[in-house]
C-alpha cells in the first residue's frame, strides 16, 4: 500500500515501528534522550580523564584494612598485624602484601566521618554527596539524588567513539537512581566479566544476527524513515537520523567492542590480576577507562562464584555461620589484593595515572569494639570513622591524610566528609561541583551542597 492511502497515521505508530526495527532496543531513542537531557556547558579540561571506583558495599572495618591499631586494648585491635609498604610510617594490613608493595602509588585518607549508619544511608551518602533526609534503619532506601557517575554522564556526555559515560561491573550499585537527571543516564550495567566467553549484552541488535542481517534490517528503518519523512509535513522526524545513526555506529562499533574483549589482554596479565570477578572487573575497568568512559563502578560483592556465604564487607559476628571476620577477611583479601595491587600497578605502568583515579571505600567503617556471638568475632556499622584508597589521577601519593583517635573511633586529626572525597573526584573530571542541575520542579540543586578537593592531595 502506498503511503498516499494508508491514511493519517500518528507519529507514535511510527516511532514504534522504528523501535521494532531496532529489535526493541530504541537505542536511538536512548542516544536522542541522553542529547536532550545534556547540559551544554561541557567539561572541556578533562575531555579524557576517568574514575574507576571500587565500591566495597557492606562497609569495610578500617581496623582490618587500612587503619590499624596494634597498640590498641585487645578488645579494639583486631585480629591482624600491620606490615610495612613503601612508604615509610604507612602501614596497612598483613593481608594485603601486594598493595603494600604499591603504596609509593596511592595515598590513604583515614578521617572520613558522616552519620549514616545504615547501609543504603551511608551509600548514598557516599555516592551522592547527599545526607537522605530521613534515615531508613531497614537499609531499603533509594537516592533521591543522582551519585557521581549519573552527573558525569550529564555533564560529559558519551566519549570513546560512543563508550556509555557511566557503567557498571557487573552492575552499578543498586541503591542509587538518575532520578531528575532521567534514565538516559543510568550505568551501562556489563554483568561478570570473569565468565567463560564474557560479552556485554544489549552491544549487538539481536543475538545471533550477522553482518547480513544487520545490512536486511538498516535498510527496513531506511525505508521506515523514508516513509515517516514523507508523512512528517512539519519536519520534527528529521533529527532522530542522526540518532539513528549513532545507534548503528554504537551497535557496530569496533573500538566498544574492542574495549570489552578481555582476550585482548595476555594471559599472563589476566592470571595476575586473578580469574574471577574482582579481578577480570579491574582489568574490565582499566580497559574502559583507557577507552574513554568517564566513571566506571565495580560493585565488590561476592568476588567468585560458588564461594561461602559471604557476599560483602558486612562484618558482623557469626553474620552467617560458621563464618566470622577474621575468615572473611582471609577469604576476601585472597581476591582483593592481587586484583587492586595489580590495577594500580597497570595502571602506573601505562602511563594512565593522570588520566584515570582510582578510589577504593564502602559506604561507612565498623565499630572500634569488637562484638561476639557464639565464639564468632565481629564489628558492627560504624559512620564514625573510615579509610579510602585513592590512587592516580595526577594526585600526590604515598601519604596518609588525616588520622583516627587510638582506638579508631573518631577522627583526630584533618577530619574529612563525603563530600570532600566527591568533590577531589569531581575536580579530576573537570566538573564544578558547586554546580547546579534541575530536579523534577525545575529548582537548581547543587551537585555538592559542601565539601571541597582534599588539598594535601592536590
Amino acid at each position: 500500500m502506498s503511503p498516499s492511502c494508508m491514511g493519517p497515521l500518528r507519529r507514535r505508530e511510527f516511532l514504534r515501528a522504528g523501535t521494532l526495527a531496532l529489535g526493541g532496543l530504541g537505542l536511538a531513542e536512548i542516544l536522542a534522550a541522553r542529547a536532550a537531557a545534556s547540559d551544554t556547558t561541557k567539561a572541556a579540561s578533562a575531555a579524557d580523564r576517568a574514575v574507576i571506583l571500587f565500591w566495597m558495599w557492606g562497609g569495610p572495618s578500617q581496623l582490618e584494612t587500612y587503619d590499624l591499631k596494634p597498640h590498641a586494648p585487645s578488645e579494639y585491635r583486631g585480629p591482624f598485624r600491620p606490615i610495612a609498604t613503601t612508604v615509610p610510617g604507612l602501614d596497612i594490613c598483613e593481608l594485603f602484601p601486594q598493595q603494600a608493595a604499591q603504596a609509593h602509588r596511592f595515598s590513604l585518607v583515614r578521617s572520613l566521618h558522616h552519620e549514616m549508619a545504615s547501609h543504603n544511608d551511608g551509600s548514598i551518602e557516599l555516592l551522592t554527596g547527599k545526607t537522605p533526609a530521613k534515615a531508613d534503619p531497614t537499609s531499603t532506601a533509594r537516592s533521591e539524588h543522582p551519585d557521581l557517575g549519573h552527573v558525569a554522564s550529564r555533564l560529559l556526555g558519551p566519549r570513546g567513539g560512543g563508550l556509555p559515560p557511566y557503567i557498571g561491573i557487573p552492575e552499578q550499585p543498586f541503591m542509587t537512581q538518575p532520578t531528575y537527571l532521567g534514565l538516559s543516564h543510568k550505568a551501562f550495567e556489563t554483568g561478570d566479566p570473569s565468565v567463560e566467553r564474557f560479552q556485554p549484552p544489549n552491544l549487538t541488535i539481536g543475538a545471533g544476527l550477522n553482518g547480513g542481517r544487520l545490512d536486511d534490517r538498516r535498510g527496513l528503518v531506511a525505508q521506515l524513515d523514508r516513509l515517516r519523512r514523507g508523512l512528517d509535513l512539519r519536519g520534527d522526524l528529521t533529527a532522530t537520523d542522526e540518532f539513528r545513526g549513532q545507534a548503528f555506529d554504537l551497535l557496530t562499533s569496533t573500538s566498544v567492542a574492542q574495549a570489552f574483549d578481555l582476550e585482548q589482554e595476555p594471559a599472563e596479565l589476566r592470571d595476575r590480576y586473578g580469574r574471577h570477578l574482582w579481578g577480570q572487573s579491574c582489568l574490565l575497568a582499566r580497559r574502559l577507562a583507557e577507552a574513554g568512559a568517564a566513571v566506571v563502578t565495580i560493585d565488590a560483592l561476592a568476588p567468585q562464584r560458588g564461594t561461602p556465604l559471604y557476599f560483602s564487607w558486612d562484618d558482623h559476628a557469626n553474620a552467617q555461620p560458621g563464618w566470622d571476620m577474621a575468615a572473611g577477611m582471609r577469604w576476601r583479601a585472597e581476591y582483593m589484593d592481587p586484583a587492586l595491587a595489580t590495577l594500580i600497578d597497570d595502571v602506573y605502568s601505562r602511563g594512565l595515572d593522570e588520566k584515570i583515579l582510582i578510589v577504593a571505600v564502602g559506604e561507612f567503617g565498623r565499630t572500634p569494639r569488637l562484638t561476639a556471638n557464639s565464639g564468632y568475632i565481629g564489628r558492627d556499622h560504624w559512620p564514625g570513622a573510615q579509610t579510602a584508597l585513592v590512587s592516580g589521577g595526577g594526585l600526590r601519593m604515598g601519604q596518609v591524610v588525616g588520622a583516627t583517635n587510638s582506638k579508631a573511633e573518631y577522627p583526630a586529626e584533618r577530619p574529612l566528609r563525603p563530600q570532600d572525597l566527591l568533590a577531589t573526584i569531581y575536580r579530576h573530571l573537570g566538573i564544578d561541583h558547586r554546580a547546579a542541575l534541575a530536579d523534577f520542579s525545575g529548582r537548581p540543586v547543587h551537585i555538592l551542597p559542601s565539601g571541597e578537593p582534599i588539598d594535601e592531595l592536590i
